[in-house]
């Protein structure tokens, strides 16, 4: 019986293996359509007797403003160009203001949490925890910096049922993602840690405190551009 069981597991764990690395190696090829995230959050509105919606759609990296990346690296990961996927960093200053009675806050970098929005659920359990390392060594070690930043922009949650900065750009500033200005691209990432609650549309008085901030940190994060990058 025990070996059946094994047997059972090791079949599990090998088919996990190759249909995860297949799946990563697709999408360093193939538009990022689809998120588990969207679906999610399908359910959720439906469930809540909320009108469904989920708008996006995928644009190639030529088409999304040079600014967008710089925000969103000056607003959520500084060393995103630098690091192996993880901010060990922050992760240990996250734990250490934790430890002295602070709320536990972030310190996922871009890979991260493009590994959890392309290929997992939106949780904080360790299972999930777990699987998002994994994933995230998968990302980094099979795509380039560029495919990651080019994913992360599309398939990110910027609005209630808004995902990439197509439809974001097109919702929130009646243009799309290629024209999209420094000023409207800072609002966006003063948005992501909390797409559901911060507007970027119509930013309150501490969205557009936090978008001067990242304006300020735009000039000074290491320059990151898909076009310098090829």
């Amino acid at each position: 019986m025990l070996k059946k069981v094994w047997r059972v597991v090791r079949c599990l764990l090998v088919l996990f293996f190759v249909s995860s690395i297949g799946a990563v190696v697709l999408y360093k090829f193939v538009p990022v359509t689809y998120t588990p995230l969207m679906f999610i959050r399908c359910m959720q509105q439906w469930m809540d007797d909320k009108p469904v919606k989920m708008e996006h759609k995928w644009v190639s990296r030529d088409n999304i403003s040079p600014h967008l990346p710089m925000a969103v690296i000056a607003s959520e990961d500084n060393l995103f160009a630098e690091h192996c996927g993880f901010d060990f960093e922050q992760i240990e200053k996250a734990i250490e203001e934790h430890r002295k009675g602070k709320p536990l806050r972030g310190a996922s970098t871009i890979s991260q949490q493009t590994a959890k929005n392309v290929f997992l659920w939106p949780s904080s359990d360790w299972v999930r925890k777990g699987l998002e390392v994994y994933f995230t060594l998968l990302i980094e070690l099979l795509w380039d910096k560029e495919r990651i930043m080019e994913v992360y922009l599309n398939s990110i949650e910027m609005a209630p049922g808004i995902y990439g900065a197509e439809a974001v750009a097109k919702a929130h500033f009646g243009t799309d993602a290629k024209s999209l200005n420094r000023t409207q691209c800072a609002l966006i990432a003063a948005s992501l840690p909390n797409p559901l609650k911060f507007d970027s549309a119509h930013p309150s008085n501490y969205m557009n405190k936090r978008k001067q901030q990242i304006l300020r940190l735009m000039r000074l994060v290491k320059p990151f551009s898909f076009n310098e990058r090829k």
